[in-house]
């Protein structure tokens, strides 16, 4: 067991420090014609002012498809103020598949012909002025086929929510690989083409998860995932301590309902960890705590510098409120890391954007509003 303990913590300081040292420093975007970018938003989106502005500042140029339920009102009003730019498109609502998914693929039907670039992206990040660019670079120089980057949580006050930003931390600065890469739907990019031979409209048909889709197919197509390094994306973290748990779990949750293989993978991986913390607490004596405590400062020092090579000061200074975390009690972030896997396993419920949805290898089996109260009841 002491080597084991001893072969782990060193495997996931160097997984961290990898991370840090193939930060790209160079950065280069792209700039080609025909760029669309798709927004889903909820009917009661304020309008997102920071966002807007943040995308005005994009270094690429691109239409603004935004892709509504019913009518927004915020959305309405940009359309008319930035028509220039900003399009709308009204799905309606959903009966057998998640929303967000009916708003997207509605917006896939509405490209135009010259639409040969598309970028997702969601609605509560805070992206740096070269998020598009970055993500065009690698499809305009034929490098991949998909291209992704992360989020990065900016947890608000409270030792929950930096906890749950804390589990966040360990996989995003987890080294990534164009072989084992899921894209993540809050900052994704893909050509017209690859949509095309994707069949998009029809490989997101019936199911609650757009990554999950979008990543799946692109895995069964053999296609070229590239992760972005430099592109962890500010994505705030707010509410109270069961929504931040909740929003862990339903993250899991669309992994086991999708792929169960690849969450219980991860679940293993994590749980070796789990079980090795109580060793060393318990078993392994002082040495052994202090070799755990040593890879977690070596850790946070790590992530720290990729904090702040990345994200914006003020934006760095709120995803560092997880690092805490990281050097008073490691062994915390992995058993929470494991209870949120665990709980994710517990049912195909997945409550999402104000509805309910069961799901079942990835596709919605039924679905309800929140609010509206089970046949019977």
């Amino acid at each position: 067991m002491l080597w084991l303990w001893i072969f782990l913590q060193g495997l996931s300081l160097l997984g961290v420090v990898n991370y840090w040292r193939h930060l790209p420093t160079d950065r280069k975007t792209e700039a080609p014609d025909g760029v669309v970018v798709l927004l889903s938003v909820r009917d009661d989106w304020d309008g997102g002012p920071d966002l807007i502005a943040r995308l005005k500042a994009q270094t690429a140029r691109f239409r603004l498809l935004i892709a509504t339920s019913g009518r927004c009102a915020a959305a309405d009003t940009l359309a008319v103020r930035e028509g220039d730019w900003v399009q709308l498109v009204h799905a309606g609502i959903a009966s057998d598949e998640g929303q967000k998914i009916h708003k997207l693929r509605a917006a896939l039907r509405a490209l135009r012909p010259e639409d040969r670039h598309i970028v997702f992206i969601d609605a509560d990040i805070e992206p740096p002025a070269r998020l598009v660019g970055r993500l065009l670079f690698p499809l305009v120089r034929g490098k991949a086929d998909i291209v992704t980057g992360y989020r990065m949580l900016l947890p608000d006050r409270g030792p929950m929510l930096a906890l749950v930003g804390a589990v966040e931390m360990q996989l995003a600065t987890l080294p990534r690989f164009a072989s084992a890469t899921m894209p993540w739907g809050g900052a994704m990019a893909l050509t017209r083409d690859v949509a095309d031979r994707l069949d998009l409209d029809r490989a997101m048909a019936g199911r609650l998860s757009d990554d999950m889709a979008i990543g799946l197919a692109g895995w069964r197509a053999k296609l070229r995932l590239r992760p972005v390094r430099d592109l962890l994306v500010a994505s705030p973290l707010e509410g109270s301590a069961a929504q931040a748990l909740s929003f862990g779990v339903r993250q899991y949750r669309h992994i086991v309902t999708n792929s169960p293989g690849m969450w219980a993978l991860a679940t293993l991986v994590v749980a070796v960890q789990a079980a090795a913390w109580i060793w060393a607490l318990v078993w392994g004596g002082w040495a052994m705590i202090m070799i755990g405590y040593g890879a977690a400062w070596g850790r946070a020092l790590a992530r720290r510098a990729i904090l702040a090579s990345v994200l914006e000061p003020e934006q760095a200074s709120r995803a560092r409120r997880s690092l805490l975390w990281d050097v008073t009690a490691p062994f915390v972030v992995t058993w929470a890391h494991l209870i949120v896997q665990l709980a994710a396993a517990a049912s195909s419920r997945i409550r999402w954007g104000g509805w309910d949805y069961w799901v079942r290898r990835g596709l919605v089996l039924r679905m309800k509003p929140v609010d509206q109260k089970p046949a019977g009841n």
